[in-house]
C-alpha cells in the first residue's frame, strides 16, 4: 500500500465534473495504477466522499480512487430541483463522469443508497463492472430502517461546537454502534458535517434531499425489478457486507442475496448497524479479498 505522505498533505486532487443539467459536482482523486480499473465510491443518503477516506488511503497507489460527492452533498452544487434528488438523476451523474473521464470499466464501492446505485449502474451496463462491493443494502429494504431514515433526513439542526455535534449523533445513533467512545463519535461528526454560516456545526448535505422521500418518489425501485438488478451486478466478483445490528439489510434478505450469488461472499461485521463504516478490519480484508479477484 502507498505510504502516508508528510506534513499533513492531502493524497488526493480535488476535481470536478459537469452534470447533464449543469451542476458542478465534486471528487476525490486518489492516484494510482493504471493498468487495473479505478475504484469509484458512492456514499449514502446524507453523506459524502469522506467516509471513503480512511479506505482510499489505504488502497490509494496500487489503485485509483474516485471518491464521489453526489448532487447535494460535500462540495457538490445543489440541485434546482429538489425533486432530482433520486436514485435515477445520481446514476445518471455517475454515467456523465464515467464519460467525461474516459472510464469504460470499473470496481463500485457503494454504501446504503450507493449500494443501489451500483446495482443500477450494472442492470445499465453489466461488462464495465470488473467488481462490487454493496454496503449494507439489498434489492429489499427493511421498513423500520427506511421509517427511521425519513425521521431523520432533512432536519436542519446545528451545534454550537464539535463535541456537541458528537453527542448529539451518539444520542441518536448509539443503538447502530454501542462500542463506540467519543473520538469514534468525532470522527463520524468530522466526516458528515461541517462548520457553517455564524460559525456553528451543520449537516454536509442540502436538506432539500427530503422532499422526494415526502413525494414517495426517493426510494429505489421495486423489490422486483431490484432483484433483476442484483442477479446482473452478481455476475463479477461481488462482496456483500452487512451491519450486524443493521435495520436497512435484514438477515434473511442477506442469505437470500447470498444464495442468489453463490460465488459472492457474505460478510456480517460485528457490533454495527446500518452501515459498517469501511473502517472495520473484517470489512477491509473482506474488501482487499475482493479486490485480489478483480484483477
Amino acid at each position: 500500500m502507498a505510504e502516508a505522505l508528510k506534513g499533513g498533505e492531502k493524497r488526493w486532487e480535488d476535481r470536478s465534473w459537469t452534470s447533464r443539467d449543469g451542476l458542478k459536482l465534486h471528487f476525490r482523486d486518489y492516484p494510482g495504477s493504471a493498468e487495473k480499473p479505478p475504484i469509484l465510491c458512492f456514499h449514502g443518503l446524507t453523506r459524502n466522499a469522506r467516509d471513503f477516506e480512511a479506505l482510499a488511503e489505504r488502497l490509494a497507489g496500487d489503485w485509483r480512487v474516485l471518491c464521489l460527492d453526489m448532487r447535494g452533498r460535500g462540495d457538490s452544487d445543489y440541485a434546482r430541483d429538489p425533486m432530482t434528488y433520486t436514485p435515477a438523476h445520481y446514476v445518471a451523474d455517475v454515467e456523465a463522469l464515467l464519460e467525461a473521464e474516459g472510464i469504460d470499466r470499473f470496481i463500485a464501492i457503494g454504501t446504503s443508497l450507493g449500494g443501489l446505485m451500483t446495482m443500477m449502474l450494472a442492470a445499465a451496463n453489466p461488462a464495465r463492472i470488473a467488481a462490487a462491493v454493496i454496503n449494507d443494502v439489498g434489492p429489499e429494504i427493511e421498513p423500520a430502517g427506511l421509517a427511521r431514515i425519513r425521521e431523520y433526513v432533512g432536519q436542519g439542526r446545528s451545534h454550537e461546537t464539535w463535541v456537541h455535534a458528537a453527542r448529539a449523533l451518539q444520542e441518536t445513533n448509539r443503538a447502530l454502534y454501542p462500542s463506540w467512545q467519543l473520538p469514534d463519535w468525532l470522527r463520524m461528526a468530522k466526516r458528515c458535517m461541517v462548520i457553517g454560516t455564524g460559525g456553528r456545526i451543520v449537516f454536509d448535505y442540502d436538506m432539500n434531499i427530503a422532499e422526494p422521500f415526502e413525494a414517495d418518489t426517493g426510494p429505489a425501485p421495486e423489490p422486483a425489478v431490484m432483484w433483476g438488478m442484483y442477479e446482473v451486478v452478481a455476475r463479477s466478483p461481488l462482496l456483500v457486507l452487512r451491519g450486524a445490528h443493521s435495520d436497512i439489510l435484514s438477515a434473511e434478505v442477506a442469505a437470500r442475496m447470498k444464495v442468489r450469488a453463490a460465488a459472492a461472499e457474505l460478510v456480517t461485521i460485528p457490533g454495527v448497524g446500518h452501515a459498517p463504516t469501511l473502517d472495520e478490519d473484517e470489512a477491509v480484508a473482506a474488501i482487499e479479498r475482493l479486490l485480489a479477484r478483480a484483477v
